[in-house]
């Protein structure tokens, strides 16, 4: 479970990016964080993800505080954390198979290990035969599940997804939130911040609305509407 308690941010001078947040995310979860620019969306993620810590309130998650982690504890943690970007973030040299293996280099896996996992997951989502394709050969659909598979190597218990479908087309953006909605049923909690009213309104999940920094709306089951 994924505790926000009392959380605000301040960045200098006095700009308040989030503003006394309170969210429980049970573990699970398949939720849909929505609200416009300027929200608070990408600085939760950043504090979700312990690249920054928050100005007050604390966030546990599995029953520790996550704003209390050493530098050191940092990496460890977010092997737990799977996240997906808008720019998908793949390394352009590489193919679709050196991509996701290298996620399991960085933390020294042996090459048997590495041979065995990065098959499995990209059959889940529906990448076989496209292993030995650089990113410039594949459709933009293809290079998110290729992103979508580096991140769940290491089978997180949480997966962020920042405006994953905010550079595909309609086909494609339905293909990745149908993976998505199966990765959820396997049993990992989801986060998907999007501003794409379609996609959160054909979900019918729960969805939470921030506005000015502050949670305005949580409902169990939504609708994008602000």
């Amino acid at each position: 479970m994924i505790s926000i308690e009392k959380v605000s941010k301040t960045y200098p001078p006095k700009i308040v990016a989030l503003d006394d947040v309170d969210l429980t995310i049970e573990s699970g979860d398949f939720l849909s964080l929505v609200g416009p620019s300027g929200a608070g969306k990408s600085t939760l993620i950043k504090l979700l993800i312990a690249q920054e810590k928050p100005s007050r309130g604390r966030i546990m998650i599995g029953g520790k505080d996550i704003t209390k982690l050493r530098g050191g504890q940092v990496p460890f943690y977010r092997r737990k954390i799977g996240v997906v970007w808008q720019d998908f973030k793949l390394l352009n040299n590489k193919t679709v198979f050196e991509n996701v293996a290298y996620a399991l280099e960085v933390v020294e896996k042996s090459v048997a290990e590495i041979m065995a996992k990065v098959p499995q997951i990209l059959r889940l989502v529906g990448l076989e035969g496209k292993e030995h394709r650089f990113p410039h050969e594949l459709s933009g659909g293809e290079i998110q599940r290729t992103a979508i598979a580096r991140a769940l190597v290491h089978e997180p218990y949480l997966l962020i997804a920042d405006e994953p479908t905010g550079n595909l087309d309609p086909v494609n953006t339905e293909e990745v939130i149908q993976l998505l909605q199966k990765i959820n049923k396997m049993g990992t909690t989801v986060l998907l911040a999007t501003h794409n009213k379609d996609v959160v309104d054909n979900l019918k999940k729960r969805v939470v609305v921030l506005e000015n920094g502050r949670v305005v709306s949580d409902r169990k089951i939504g609708r994008y509407s602000l």
